[in-house]
C-alpha cells in the first residue's frame, strides 16, 4: 500500500466521525419560524379534549387544569422538540399518529392506546403545537 492509499483511507475513515461531531453541535430546538402547523386543527378544542382522554392523568401539560401528571415527560415545549417520544421526526403527521397509536413507532413505550379519534388527535397535535 502506498502512502497516498494510507492517508486518503486514515482521511476517509474520520469523515463519519466529524460529520457526527458537527452534527452533535447543532441543537436540537426547533425556532419559533419552524413549528409546524396542522391543517384544519383547532387548538381550543385540542385543548378541551386532552381530559376526555386522560392524558391529564400522566402528563403535565401547561394550559390544562389538573395536567399535572409524572408518568409521561411533561409537554410543555414539545412544539419545539425535535422527535416525538425519542423515536419519530416532529412533524403533523407523525404527531397526530403518535396520539392515536404510539405503539407502532415505539412497542416499549409506557403511552397507551386509549382510542383517540382522528378528529381529536388532529384538534389535540393543534394545542400541544402552540406550547412553546
Amino acid at each position: 500500500m502506498t502512502r497516498t492509499t494510507s492517508t486518503l483511507r486514515r482521511t476517509v475513515a474520520g469523515v463519519p466521525l466529524a460529520l457526527l461531531l458537527a452534527l452533535g453541535a447543532v441543537s436540537c430546538d426547533r425556532n419559533d419560524n419552524d413549528l409546524p402547523l396542522i391543517a384544519g386543527g383547532d387548538a381550543e378544542r385540542g385543548r378541551a379534549v386532552i381530559k376526555k382522554y386522560g392524558c391529564n392523568t400522566c402528563h403535565t401539560i401547561s394550559g390544562v387544569a389538573g395536567a399535572d401528571g409524572l408518568v409521561g415527560p411533561p409537554l410543555t415545549g414539545i412544539a419545539q422538540r425535535m422527535y416525538i417520544g425519542g423515536v419519530a421526526r416532529n412533524t403533523p403527521e407523525n404527531m397526530v399518529a403518535w396520539i392515536q397509536n404510539p405503539k407502532q413507532f415505539d412497542s416499549k413505550t409506557a403511552m397507551p392506546n386509549v382510542g383517540v379519534t382522528h378528529r381529536d388527535a388532529v384538534d389535540i397535535a393543534s394545542y400541544l403545537y402552540t406550547l412553546k
